[in-house]
């Protein structure tokens, strides 16, 4: 399992379309306040609430609270100022993929502290940044990749009709 971590986020819409990626990949999330809503928002329930009871979810009321409560992870910092692409990062099973607020980001001495684990998603320049939600996925879907998607049901299944006997794609 990967643990998701948002810094501060402030859009209900992003939270809940980021709850809804894990709840499909059995990644935790990791929600560190103050957030920019309230968890009950209608925008958030229709993103993603009805996934709400299938999310391994923790809140945390501030970043010092959660490091002091995950001494032992292995971090990896989403930020636009990394000279590491996020594909070049080797990710392992309980890694922390760790965004900052739509708005601003990390905080900086986060970034400044830990330069060899902030990995960042190729942009053109001077561009605006992905959509929150989106980088999340890129980053989650590259990391579950590295791990041979574990765990991860692989293929759906075709049902014949009028029976609906089901059986794989050949």
């Amino acid at each position: 399992m990967f643990n998701i971590v948002l810094v501060e986020p402030e859009i209900p819409q992003n939270t809940g379309n980021i709850a809804r990626t894990c709840a499909a990949t059995n990644s935790a999330l990791h929600l560190v306040k103050p957030l920019g809503f309230e968890i009950d928002d209608a925008k958030l329930k229709r993103a993603g609430l009805d996934y709400w009871h299938l999310l391994n979810i923790t809140y945390y009321d501030n970043l010092n609270d959660f490091f002091a409560k995950n001494k032992c992870g292995n971090y990896y910092f989403a930020t636009t100022k990394a000279k590491k692409v996020y594909s070049d990062a080797e990710y392992k099973d309980g890694d922390y993929l760790i965004f900052g607020k739509e708005t601003k980001g990390l905080p900086e001495t986060l970034i400044w502290d830990n330069p060899d684990s902030c990995v960042r998603i190729p942009m053109i320049a001077d561009s605006r940044s992905l959509n929150l939600s989106n980088s999340v996925a890129i980053m989650l879907y590259e990391a579950l990749r590295q791990t041979h998607f574990s765990n991860l049901k692989g293929f759906g299944m075709l049902y014949d009709d009028p029976n609906h006997v089901p059986r794989e794609l050949i």
